[in-house]
């Protein structure tokens, strides 16, 4: 294949991050969301709350991991954020991902994707934090909207979300402080447990 050829394969092929179902639910109680879905939310939150991050951010540079960071989950599944039997495989399911997948790319787009995956599941730059930042409030808003509903679901604890929380502010205490309001809420009626 030549290098259109193969970029419009990959174009294609991300079609299917459509039908990659999370387990957080659409706004005030809607279906469950998608992988692309999930992926656009943050990219529009990362430019609309880039003055909350902790450091100076390159916008384009953060958005592109917004939108890339959950293609592998075409091929390795989408793992809950609180099923820590899932996550003890996760990494090396979604490196075999990024590799088959982004090798549809001719081999100097490939090498962009990876870069840009690695950099956001390693964590450490300004703009793979906010990103992470990002991932970690969009969820949870759609989680406040739905009365904590896939928290109650799912038996969530405050110790877990916390956890999982602590990765927003590394990106933005701003943000971390406005979602500990909410969790502090949604722990006194009990939709997270007290535990």
């Amino acid at each position: 294949m030549n290098r259109l050829e193969k970029q419009m394969a990959f174009a294609l092929k991300i079609d299917e991050e459509k039908n990659i179902l999370r387990q957080t639910h659409l706004s005030h109680h809607g279906r469950r969301e998608n992988d692309a879905e999930h992926a656009w939310h943050m990219s529009i939150m990362a430019y609309l709350l880039k003055e909350y991050a902790n450091e100076e951010i390159d916008l384009a540079h953060t958005m592109m991991m917004c939108l890339i960071h959950d293609i592998v989950e075409i091929e390795a599944g989408d793992t809950y954020a609180y099923d820590e039997e899932g996550k003890k495989t996760q990494a090396a399911r979604e490196a075999l991902a990024a590799d088959h997948l982004f090798g549809l790319l001719p081999e100097d787009q490939k090498q962009e994707m990876i870069a840009l995956f690695n950099e956001f599941e390693e964590s450490k730059t300004p703009e793979a934090k906010f990103a992470h930042a990002m991932d970690n409030l969009q969820p949870f808003m759609l989680n406040d909207a739905n009365d904590g509903g896939d928290w109650r679901e799912h038996g969530v604890t405050k110790t877990q979300v916390y956890g999982r929380q602590s990765r927003t502010a590394e990106g933005s205490l701003a943000l971390y402080e406005y979602t500990d309001k909410i969790l502090q809420k949604h722990i006194a009626k009990g939709d997270i447990k007290d535990e």
